[in-house]
């Protein structure tokens, strides 16, 4: 009898994908000579084991338990030493496996053809900050704007819109106490991010980089301006005296019903296009676009409202669509707070580990485990399947019990019959199977 069973559906997502070999070809440098263990292999059971619902190094012994399904896997000191290694040359080891991820993510999304994000002709990137409490010293951990103690990460996450759930593509860490609005980091977070993505998406518009208020920051809106030929933006901005003013002024003839996304126009709830002197200052081809709606009962106004409307505002550089458009889609942001809560269950919860150095090597895992519960759905699940989230994928899928017999020079699997969702894994399994093995 085996337990986690169904966690063979993550690894047959590594073998399709080919991620297997794309991780152990990265850190192929770091593998010492007659080591019994492949460095990729290791840190590819580690993604597992979070992708599983671990959140510590020592998790990985959960799959040691079950070599039957998951194969070897290194002990314990071999898996502390194979952080401490990567974290001992920084950025050399970061780059490699963020190359080997890339690379395996426009592999993915070939396989996944109409379902994959880029599917419509544009892919969305949502980028947030994360805070992640810590409970004891750890390097960089520091008090945090909401008065907590620990790290204040910024992460970006593809959006697969209404059939999916979403995948990261950067995760920067930074200590407790940066700032939420730091222009610098949300460049090199773009950077990041765009090294994620397939290179014929890095011109002509084809992503658009999306924020919260906190990218509402004139550098860093002035540097998205100056890629706007390949790039476009969706950014939050922080409403000011003047825009409060500017909205006052604003008349009735101006406001258009902003609608849902059924393309129904809401009830109570305008947008307009702010123009004139307000620009001066801002780059050329931003059009700063505000919407106001009539609070929900009993809920408070802040100062920035006006005439008993709650006011929030965006800047993008997208023409030739209706505001109202523009504005639902910029709207759509937050799910990128679903992508957080899923993080959060997925190794995000804490850091488990001391240096710094150590942790940018478990926030790589944490984003490949992340990638794999969001490829194997993408590749292997239909319907309203593809939309569970990780804690639904662990007690449905991957929590179920088989028998692993040996017959005929063969190992088969068998799943619990009684099992409600054992039809849901073996069809995925069947779709997985019909994939393409990696050349």
């Amino acid at each position: 009898m085996v337990s986690q069973a169904g966690g063979v559906l993550l690894v047959e997502a590594v073998r399709k994908t080919g991620l297997d070999q794309a991780i152990s070809a990265a850190l192929s440098p770091w593998r010492k000579q007659r080591a019994v263990h492949d460095p990729g292999k290791v840190l590819l059971d580690m993604a597992l084991a979070v992708a599983l619902g671990g959140d510590c190094l020592a998790d990985v012994g959960m799959l040691r338990a079950e070599p039957g399904v998951f194969g070897p896997v290194a002990s314990d000191p071999t898996v502390s030493r194979l952080v401490d290694a990567l974290a001992g040359v920084g950025p050399r080891a970061l780059g490699a496996i963020r190359a080997a991820r890339a690379q395996v993510r426009e592999h993915v999304w070939k396989l996944a053809g109409s379902s994959a994000p880029d599917a419509g002709g544009q892919v969305i990137v949502d980028l947030d900050g994360v805070l992640v409490l810590a409970h004891s010293e750890k390097q960089d951990a520091a008090a945090t704007w909401k008065k907590t103690f620990g790290h204040h990460p910024l992460m970006g996450f593809v959006d697969h819109g209404r059939g999916g759930i979403g995948e990261p593509v950067v995760g920067l860490l930074r200590p407790g106490n940066a700032g939420s609005n730091t222009a610098a980091d949300h460049i090199t977070t773009t950077q990041l991010a765009l090294d994620q993505l397939p290179k014929h998406h890095r011109r002509g518009r084809r992503t658009l980089i999306r924020t919260d208020s906190a990218g509402g920051t004139h550098d860093f809106v002035s540097w998205l301006a100056q890629r706007g030929r390949w790039l476009s933006y969706s950014v939050g901005m922080t409403v000011s005296e003047a825009i409060h003013e500017h909205v006052l002024k604003v008349p009735a003839s101006a406001w258009t019903p902003a609608i849902e996304t059924d393309g129904e126009a809401r009830d109570g709830a305008w947008v307009a296009e702010l123009t004139g002197k307000l620009l001066n200052g801002w780059p050329k081809g931003l059009r700063l676009i505000v919407r106001k709606e009539r609070p929900h009962p009993g809920a408070q106004l802040r100062i920035t409202d006006a005439d008993g409307m709650r006011i929030t505002c965006f800047a993008t550089n997208t023409t030739g669509r209706l505001i109202a458009a523009l504005e639902l889609r910029h709207r759509l942001r937050a799910r990128a707070e679903d992508r957080i809560r899923a993080a959060r269950a997925t190794g995000l919860r804490n850091l488990p580990l001391h240096d710094t150095a150590q942790n940018r090597v478990w926030m790589e895992i944490v984003q490949i485990a992340l990638d794999l519960l969001a490829w194997m759905p993408m590749l292997a699940l239909t319907g309203r399947a593809r939309l569970w989230e990780p804690r639904r994928l662990r007690f449905r899928l991957f929590s179920a019990a088989g028998q692993l017999v040996t017959t005929g020079r063969r190992r088969i699997l068998r799943l619990a019959r009684h099992w409600p969702w054992t039809d849901e894994i073996t069809a995925a399994l069947e779709r997985l199977a019909l994939l393409p093995d990696p050349g």
